[in-house]
């Protein structure tokens, strides 16, 4: 099992509602794919609460194997989602763990 977990700033010069409303749509869309299709076993996606933490949304999405996770990276409607959230970033950490 591979988790995949991604970690995103937003740029901090995006007004606070823009700021909001790219999160929400983020969520939205990611939460929106088919989730067979990408062969996705499972997907979270959470905004932080801690003010003192400088990262804002964590992506938490669960994969039987790596050939599934790289498939979910290339299909076209998550890179759709990925490419509209991208313009916004100040940065992206990623982990992808074996369990």
């Amino acid at each position: 099992m591979i988790t995949h977990t991604v970690l995103f700033r937003l740029r901090p010069e995006l007004p606070e509602v823009e700021r909001s409303e790219a999160m929400q749509r983020f969520r939205d869309g990611i939460l929106g794919l088919d989730r067979n299709a990408l062969r996705c076993l499972s997907v979270h996606v959470g905004f932080n609460a801690n003010p003192s933490e400088s990262w804002d949304i964590c992506l938490t999405a669960t994969f039987a194997d790596m050939a599934d996770l790289a498939h979910y990276a290339a299909h076209p409607d998550h890179v759709c989602v990925a490419a509209a959230l991208k313009p916004l970033l100040a940065g992206r950490a990623c982990v992808d763990s074996v369990s």
